[in-house]
C-alpha cells in the first residue's frame, strides 16, 4: 500500500494519514481543535503534537471554546505545569485568545465551518502535486485565511500554519497521486456533512 512519504516513519503518522489527513471536516469543534493543534506545532514536528493530542483534549476541555474563553491566569499556571502539552506560555495564551475569537466568528457567521470554508473556494480542491518533495507549504488561500484570522484576533495562524490546517481538514487534497488516499479524498470532496458543535 503506497502512502505519502511523510507518513511512513511512525505508526501514529500512518493512522493519521490513512484516516484523517485530507478528509473534509465540517464540524466546528474539530475545526477549532485542528487550528489550535496546528498552531501548537509551530517550530515542532507534527508527530510531537500527535503524541500529545489526547493530553491536549483533556487539558483544554475537549477544545470546548466557551469553557476555554474563561480561562484565567490560574488556568495558564496549571497548563504551564502540564507536561502532556507544549508548555509555551505564548501558545497557551494564544489558544485562549483564539477561543474568544472563535466565539465571535460563530456569532457573526453562524458556524466556524461556514467562515473557514469560504477560503477553500466553496469546496475541497485538488492541488497540483507531482511528488513528495513538491507538496506546497502555503498558498494564496492560506495567506488570505491567515490575514483574516489575524484581523479577527486569532494568533499562531500564519500562512504556513493555515495551509497545513487546510491540508489536514480536507480543504485541499495534497496526497501525492501515487498514494492510496489520493482518489479516496478526491471522492470525499463532494460530501457535505455540515454540522456544528455546541
Amino acid at each position: 500500500m503506497k502512502r505519502c512519504v511523510w507518513a511512513e516513519s511512525h505508526p501514529l503518522l500512518i493512522v493519521y494519514h490513512d484516516l484523517e489527513w485530507g478528509v473534509p471536516v465540517h464540524d466546528d469543534r474539530h475545526l477549532f481543535e485542528m487550528l489550535l493543534l496546528e498552531g501548537a506545532q509551530a517550530g515542532l514536528s507534527w508527530l510531537t503534537i500527535l503524541k500529545k493530542r489526547e493530553a491536549y483534549r483533556r487539558a483544554f476541555d475537549g477544545f470546548y471554546a466557551p469553557a476555554m474563553a474563561h480561562y484565567d491566569s490560574r488556568t495558564i499556571k496549571r497548563l504551564m505545569a502540564n507536561d502532556g502539552i507544549v508548555r509555551n506560555r505564548l501558545k497557551i495564551a494564544a489558544a485562549i485568545d483564539n477561543a474568544r475569537a472563535y466565539q465571535r466568528v460563530r456569532r457573526e457567521w453562524g458556524s466556524f465551518d461556514a467562515y473557514l470554508w469560504q477560503f477553500a473556494d466553496a469546496g475541497s480542491r485538488r492541488k497540483s502535486v507531482v511528488g513528495a518533495g513538491s507538496i506546497p507549504t502555503t498558498s494564496s488561500e492560506g495567506e488570505a485565511m491567515s490575514k483574516d484570522l489575524r484581523a479577527r484576533g486569532f494568533r499562531f495562524v500564519g500562512p504556513t500554519i493555515c495551509y497545513a490546517f487546510m491540508q489536514a481538514t480536507g480543504m485541499v487534497n495534497d496526497h501525492v497521486p501515487g498514494c492510496f488516499r489520493f482518489k479516496v479524498c478526491n471522492a470525499l470532496r463532494c460530501v457535505d456533512t455540515r454540522r456544528t458543535a455546541r
